[in-house]
């Protein structure tokens, strides 16, 4: 048995009908999903350790918590542009599209052009990675600069008429992040969400005005007032 196997059999062990039943609350596909915890995968991804060649075996078993485990113990260091391109393309739900961009393909150093070239794509899952990775970049890429956010700014923008909600929700989720990094991208993240929410196109004003709400809320003014 492959160390791959023996992941997916450990996994299968701790599957549960609760857990398939949970997912499809979520919106998650259950058909092929065991029903495991998170915090199972992520304990198994600790006693594996990191692995390139395990996380593409991995991938390839096509089992929800197993790419979800490929994510966590793949090596960012050794993700090729052309993996991150083929893993978007495999991407069916929410769940396995956010993870694999928050824990694994932020640290990759193609993730800037990812969002650049994702953003502008029709399908649904990979131009969510777009902006799923915006989004985490805001988070985890602490040396980029507010160049490189204000150009996610204009993706935003020029995408926020979409009216998928898996693509809308991820447009305002990294616009809103964008907007929490620091005083001048809060102002520069207001000033899109506000233009947004004149728009007369519905997906772009919901982007916008739910961005508004909590970009010039006291709480945020108080966190970007302490950095």
């Amino acid at each position: 048995m492959t160390e791959a196997e023996s992941a997916v059999e450990w996994l299968k062990r701790r599957g549960t009908k609760a857990g398939r039943d949970g997912m499809a609350r979520y919106n998650l596909p259950s058909d092929r999903a065991l029903g495991v915890a998170m915090r199972d995968v992520q304990a198994l991804a600790k006693r594996l350790g990191r692995d390139h060649d395990l996380a593409l075996a991995l991938w390839d078993t096509g089992w929800y918590e197993a790419r979800l485990l490929a994510a966590y113990v793949d090596e960012p260091e050794r993700v090729t542009a052309a993996q991150m391109d083929r893993w978007c393309r495999d991407f069916d739900n929410w769940g396995v599209c956010d993870t694999v961009c928050f824990v694994l393909f932020d640290r990759t150093p193609f993730a800037w052009q990812k969002v650049e070239k994702w953003a502008s794509r029709r399908e649904e899952f990979i131009k969510r990675a777009a902006f799923a990775l915006l989004w985490s970049l805001t988070v985890h890429d602490k040396a980029a600069s507010d160049a490189q956010f204000e150009r996610g700014l204009t993706l935003v923008e020029r995408e926020a008429p979409d009216d998928r909600n898996l693509v809308k929700k991820a447009v305002n989720m990294a616009l809103r992040a964008v907007g929490k990094r620091n005083r001048p991208l809060n102002t520069a993240s207001i000033a899109v969400a506000r233009r947004l929410a004149a728009s007369s196109q519905s997906a772009a004003a919901w982007v916008g005005k739910d961005a508004l709400r909590e970009l010039t809320s006291p709480a945020v003014a108080k966190r970007l007032s302490k950095k």
